[in-house]
């Protein structure tokens, strides 16, 4: 992932704007640690920081056309980069960068070609002849992007919050699928599918073209100049990602530049469910694995730096970086720039187990809609932003857009959970790569229990993040909560505490809107709350509070708490779990 920042029409074009436009951009470095660059013209300012995966030596940016008349700052990854370069016969290309084509496909169809991108992105081109420029970004929203306004008249377009919010009198977050257009005067939606009017589909479940639309959408996200390895939970998701990618490794151009065996990666406190998990999907693919521990208290230690770097006071999302934030620091020190990750199969298949409580297909088919569209807002926030903190780039196939396509076109029906026949969640996923003659995976494996991101690295982090909020956030500051904090008010201390942290780094009003609020269970929606009326009584968003479904619901954990088992100790005001010794974060290759 790079960074981007553009600043267009300040009215300022000195030099020392010019200083300032560099010195925000050097804010999202993180991002893009390789190069940076900076192209003004007047009053206009395009500034990249480069995180270099695609031809290294020469696509450094900003990118031009031929007569350099037309700019753009992009991050991201354009798959069908080599088909479109082939549609456009009559132009020169400066570089081998993916990313070169925007600027000459602007030039043959203007503002209509983005839907002609197949991949993830946030960019902005200037067309110098008419100070005119266009600002997009991607169908769901993989990559982070933010929009302010300054008091001077100034549009702001950043990566990150950091780069854009000290100097804009407001600003929020850019939504996913949209283009904002200087000419047109605002923003308009590009991406427009036929499953974003949640209308029901009633296409039959046909496995192997599942199968084949997934498989497709692994294999274009080989493409890379640099090291890469996938992350593995050991989960079905992250577990299918690196089934097919070892499968099809070999052949490949990646294979040529850096060897044919798959690199694997898996975080989690000493005895995770992830870990064991892991090692065995490992073990049965073959893959070169790795594993990093770490401890509630590494956890608690990186919370500020992780809320710097997510931007957000979600409590789910907090939870589940954290261990991905310093997972990626362990993964780029061993020279690694890209990994391919699951995220957003539970999505599109509702894999959440509050799915099993769905009272129809249209509601269930409806919640998948819902829960696709705010994708950006949390697990793909989660993904772009925990792995650019080191410089990492994650690519998610699963949010392709052909895929969705294929998975959102099935009949819900299937996707319903059924016990009594067999059906667990994601059972059409699961079903699809069942294969007797060549397996993907062992079959506990492929039929594995959902466990979200943060109970999986280890029940004990979740019990011991809410108890060292408890030894921070009293009960009288509880109390004043809704008018300290109005909008999206803490209702629990450990938001609280998280809260307290993101307003130090971005006290803004607008930086608190960016953030999504809402009561979930087991990450849902508000609206699939009403599904069950005793989850009204137990708001949270891990896994575990989908009492009745989870195998290690909150309802038996809170029994074994009473019985005298797993007894939470505070320990020099470190929270440890009896049973679950605290280990060094060390890596095992």
């Amino acid at each position: 992932m790079c960074g981007i920042l553009a600043v267009l029409g300040c009215s300022d074009d000195s030099q020392a704007k010019r200083v300032r436009v560099l010195e925000l951009s050097r804010r999202l470095k993180h991002r893009g640690p390789d190069w940076s660059g900076i192209y003004q013209h007047g009053d206009y300012y395009l500034a990249h920081q480069r995180l270099a995966i695609i031809d290294p030596a020469s696509g450094d940016q900003p990118l031009f056309n031929e007569d350099k008349k037309i700019v753009v700052t992009v991050n991201g990854e354009i798959y069908n980069h080599e088909q479109l370069r082939k549609s456009l016969p009559n132009h020169k290309f400066r570089t081998g960068s993916d990313c070169d084509v925007i600027a000459h496909l602007y030039e043959e169809h203007g503002e209509n070609f983005v839907d002609m991108l197949d991949g993830m992105f946030s960019f902005v081109l200037l067309d110098t002849r008419d100070n005119s420029f266009l600002a997009a970004r991607d169908a769901i929203g993989i990559t982070s992007l933010y929009i302010g306004w300054g008091l001077d008249g100034s549009v702001w377009i950043s990566s990150e919050l950091k780069g854009l919010h000290d100097d804009c009198e407001h600003f929020k977050v850019f939504p996913p699928g949209h283009l904002y257009s200087s000419k047109n005067g605002g923003l308009r939606r590009w991406y427009n599918p036929s499953w974003f009017s949640e209308a029901i589909p009633s296409n039959p479940y046909e496995p192997l073209v599942l199968r084949r639309a997934f498989e497709d959408a692994v294999v274009k996200r080989l493409m890379t100049d640099v090291p890469f390895g996938v992350l593995l939970s050991g989960g079905l998701d992250s577990s299918l990602v690196a089934a097919i990618t070892a499968r099809y490794l070999a052949g490949t151009k990646a294979a040529k530049q850096w060897g044919a065996q798959l690199h694997s990666f898996c975080v989690g406190l000493e005895g995770s469910p992830d870990l064991k998990a892991a090692r065995e999907v490992s073990d049965y693919l073959g893959t070169v694995h790795h594993e990093f521990y770490f401890t509630v208290q590494d956890g608690i230690d990186a919370i500020e730096d992780v809320i710097y770097h997510i931007e957000t006071y979600d409590v789910t999302t907090i939870r589940a970086s954290t261990p991905m934030f310093l997972m990626s620091r362990k993964i780029k020190s061993l020279g690694v720039k890209m990994v391919i990750s699951g995220e957003g199969s539970d999505e599109i298949f509702g894999g959440y187990l509050y799915f099993h409580k769905a009272p129809d297909k249209e509601e269930f088919h409806r919640e998948t809609c819902r829960k696709i569209k705010a994708l950006h807002q949390y697990d793909c926030l989660r993904a772009n932003k925990a792995t650019s903190a080191w410089g990492l780039e994650a690519r998610v196939p699963f949010l392709d857009k052909k895929f969705i396509n294929v998975a959102m076109s099935i009949d819900p029906e299937w996707k319903m959970i059924k016990p009594e026949e067999g059906r667990i969640e994601k059972w059409i996923l699961r079903r699809a790569f069942d294969d007797e003659e060549h397996p993907y995976l062992p079959k506990h494996i492929l039929y594995r229990q959902k466990e979200q991101f943060s109970d999986g690295v280890g029940y004990s982090w979740i019990d011991g993040l809410k108890a060292h909020a408890e030894q921070h956030v009293t009960d009288k500051m509880m109390l004043n909560a809704e008018h300290i904090f109005p909008h999206n008010t803490p209702t629990t201390k450990e938001a609280y505490y998280y809260r307290t942290i993101f307003e130090r780094f971005f006290p803004q009003n607008s930086a608190s809107l960016t953030v999504p609020g809402g009561a979930s269970v087991a990450c849902s929606t508000a609206k699939a709350i009403e599904w069950d009326a005793s989850w009204s009584k137990n708001l949270d968003p891990s896994g575990r509070a989908a009492i009745g479904v989870h195998n290690s619901a909150y309802e038996k954990h809170l029994t074994s708490i009473a019985n005298g088992n797993l007894a939470p100790k505070i320990i020099d005001n470190v929270p440890h779990m009896v049973g679950a010794p605290a280990k060094e974060l060390i890596i095992q290759s």
